[in-house]
């Protein structure tokens, strides 16, 4: 019988990020055991530098027997059926009290389900949404834990060591019950669709609105980068613009084909927007623009034969089209986090998780893709007003986003007359200007309905009378 004491944590899957965590767990002073399936992985990770509190083993069962109980074990597999299958592996293994941690970017509903079946053997699931990418995992990720809180609570010295860590604390919250973390997650990744885009969109006002090189888009997004706009994803692009192909010595972007892959997050966070009747325009047009971005072909033959417009700029657009872009960039960010705020606080009810938005805020500060500066108002607002209905009517964003709309108008204006698709620029904008309106034209909208299809309306005059039918003939 082997007297080796037990290891306090597991990590099922060694792949870039299982491996990263598990490093990043021992680093806090953890003894962690590791499961690979694959051997050729399995002894990538053996050979890498030793680590005295990691032991790793390619036996499912052994692993499970290294473990202290009640057990505490990271799945790092990829989503969907790996996941159930695993979990049917481990069922049998587990003591009751076990916790079993998915960590990886699982469907919400899948989530729930789990967490439903290892309930009623007597175990524990979490599903866990992590940001921050590789080197989040390694050295400080965003942990979107969500489940049972007494599970949360056992896992919790663990998520709390290995977050990154803000002057607002860990980022690491439990989010609530069920798929809540899940949930939360797959949202954050729908704004960083958003978000890309918004700096996609940028780039092309900046680069063929200006014709400013890789190198002077630098300059100019550096300094944006020192004020209010400064973002993770901001460094990421300039750190992007930066890089110098080895073999032309040209900007590395410059030689990357336009077309954008997606994982199928930011799909799904569309689908639950219309399952919920929470509009995500800016969401939906940034999957939209990726979409189209596949279809590379088409559009080289269709360039042909559709010219851009034949115009050029002003001598005021000349002069004042990057500072329009900071405020357009700045404000149409503000309405995409609104539109995941809001669609995350109606899961929140539809499911009673009582998700807090300001613990959202805090926890994204720092690990995570999406932290921004911004996120600090954002928390403000929230901490303030829990059941604020939107972002943009918060008094920290409202008179930010009135003064700089007419910044943005001009640059949805200038993009639209040269040619230069501006999807999310629009369609946020199109979403402000929606929700301030206190009269828009569905009016003509459920006549239409009521004319062919008998399918009512209210009359404004009478909103006593009900839901009405008339004979529009």
């Amino acid at each position: 019988m082997s007297t080796a004491k037990p290891s306090q944590f597991g990590v099922a899957g060694l792949g870039v990020m299982g491996v990263n965590l598990a490093l990043n767990i021992a680093d806090h002073g953890f003894s962690v055991a590791g499961w690979e399936f694959s051997p050729k992985r399995l002894a990538a990770v053996q050979a890498e530098k030793p680590y005295e509190r990691l032991k790793t083993t390619g036996s499912l069962e052994e692993f499970v027997g290294m473990l202290e109980r009640p057990r505490r074990i990271l799945l790092m597999v990829t989503a969907g059926d790996p996941v159930d299958q695993m979990m049917d592996r481990l069922a049998p293994l587990l003591s009751p009290g076990d916790v079993l941690i998915d960590g990886g970017n699982s469907w919400f509903q899948d989530t729930q389900r789990r967490e439903k079946a290892y309930r009623e053997k007597g175990l524990r699931f979490i599903g866990m949404g992590v940001s921050g990418g590789e080197e989040g995992a390694r050295h400080g990720p965003s942990l979107m834990p969500g489940g049972p809180a007494e599970a949360y609570e056992h896992i919790r010295p663990v998520v709390e060591a290995i977050a990154a860590k803000t002057d607002q604390g860990a980022c690491v919250t439990h989010v609530g019950p069920g798929g809540a973390g899940h949930f939360v997650k797959m949202v954050h990744n729908g704004i960083e669709y958003a978000d890309m885009q918004l700096l996609a969109e940028t780039y092309d006002v900046l680069r063929r609105g200006l014709g400013l090189s890789p190198d002077a888009l630098v300059n100019t997004l550096a300094e944006w980068n020192e004020g209010i706009s400064g973002s993770f994803l901001l460094e990421t692009t300039l750190q992007v613009l930066r890089k110098k192909d080895p073999e032309t010595g040209k900007p590395l972007v410059d030689l990357v084909l336009d077309k954008a892959g997606q994982k199928g997050t930011g799909k799904w966070t569309v689908q639950v927007s219309l399952d919920l009747g929470v509009p995500v325009p800016s969401i939906a047009s940034a999957l939209d623009a990726r979409n189209l971005s596949a279809m590379k072909d088409e559009r080289v033959a269709a360039s042909a034969k559709l010219p851009a417009p034949q115009a050029a700029l002003t001598d005021e657009e000349k002069q004042h089209l990057a500072a329009w872009t900071h405020d357009a960039l700045y404000a149409a960010r503000v309405v995409t986090y609104a539109q995941g705020m809001r669609l995350i606080q109606a899961a929140s009810k539809e499911y009673q998780w009582n998700v807090s938005l300001a613990e959202l805020a805090r926890i994204w500060r720092g690990g995570c893709i999406i932290r921004a500066k911004l996120l600090t108002p954002l928390r403000e607002a929230f901490t303030q007003q829990p059941d604020l209905p939107n972002l943009v009517v918060s008094e920290a964003f409202a008179p930010v986003l009135t003064r700089m709309a007419p910044a943005w108008r001009r640059v949805v204006g200038t993009a639209t007359r040269l040619g230069i698709p501006v999807p999310v620029f629009s369609s946020s904008l199109a979403y402000l200007d929606s929700y301030r309106s206190a009269e828009l034209p569905q009016n003509l909208t459920q006549a239409q309905r009521d004319a062919f299809g008998a399918h009512t309306y209210q009359r404004r005059d009478r909103p006593e009378a009900g839901f009405v039918h008339s004979d529009w003939s």
